[in-house]
């Protein structure tokens, strides 16, 4: 079985369905009263690496946003990116370039979202954007006008699978930009570098850790680079079966404690 070759002094965590179980809102007991204290006695510092935003994090996960738990986040695909509320670095769309997307986006009758720090901000309001957008924050506003306050990192546009080759030829990505798929009616439309691995790398210069130092567990499509880039990648059990290949050790489901199984098992803690 393969193992971390160096000492581990950081592990990036996605939330949903691998920190958090999003249809039961709530986090396995394993992971507040073993995985972090655990991870702390250590010295190895827990992170967040979410498509998320900030204000975006599920109620369920807050109370364990302080010093006994996480400080440190890697927010909306790695293109915000904090530690202990300070800003490491952080990454935005320019007005003309939204504006471009939604001119297209409009034409083809596609819905989108614009998505900052602070807030989710919809064009407009359906039960295809409801359902997508609702999990991940039920306070979203509706604000076709949002981007105008210079402050999105990311946009949200809700079309299926079976479009997208559509939106590819309406020319609504370009040269810069790529579609990742978080939901069967929904893609997060972020600049072609940015990534959770992008952030990740910035968090590592910023603590002066290599890429063998750092660790990370995830489940979905946005995971792919995360794993690939640090020096030891896990797969949730209930990951992608796309994801699963990419990974050094594949562990149990959410719901088997598979995170504390992983750290146990690679003798982390």
């Amino acid at each position: 079985m393969k193992k971390p070759i160096a000492p581990i002094k950081i592990v990036f965590f996605d939330i949903d369905y691998t920190l958090y179980i999003k249809d039961e809102a709530h986090i396995p007991v394993s992971i507040t009263e073993q995985v972090l204290p655990r991870l702390k006695a250590k010295g190895i510092i827990p992170a967040i690496a979410t498509g998320r935003n900030y204000e975006g994090f599920p109620k369920a996960l807050k109370p364990l946003m302080n010093k006994d738990g996480f400080e440190l986040f890697v927010t909306i695909n790695g293109q915000d990116n904090l530690y202990q509320g300070e800003q490491i670095s952080a990454y935005r769309l320019s007005i003309p370039r939204i504006q471009q997307v939604i001119k297209k986006l409009e034409k083809l009758g596609i819905k989108y979202a614009f998505v900052s720090r602070d807030d989710v901000a919809v064009s407009e309001n359906d039960e295809i954007v409801w359902n997508a957008t609702s999990p991940i924050t039920p306070d979203y506003k509706v604000d076709p006008n949002f981007y105008l306050k210079d402050t999105t990192v990311q946009i949200l546009a809700y079309y299926p699978e079976k479009r997208g080759q559509e939106v590819l030829e309406a020319g609504v990505l370009g040269d810069d930009l790529k579609a990742v798929r978080w939901h069967e009616n929904a893609v997060d439309i972020l600049l072609k570098d940015n990534s959770k691995a992008r952030g990740i790398q910035d968090v590592l210069n910023h603590f002066g850790f290599g890429i063998e130092n750092a660790m990370a567990f995830g489940d979905g499509l946005n995971d792919v680079e995360m794993l690939e880039t640090v020096g030891f990648g896990v797969a949730m059990g209930n990951a992608e079966p796309e994801l699963k290949p990419l990974a050094d050790f594949v562990t149990k489901d959410i719901r088997e404690d598979g995170i504390l199984y992983a750290l146990e098992t690679l003798e982390v803690i």
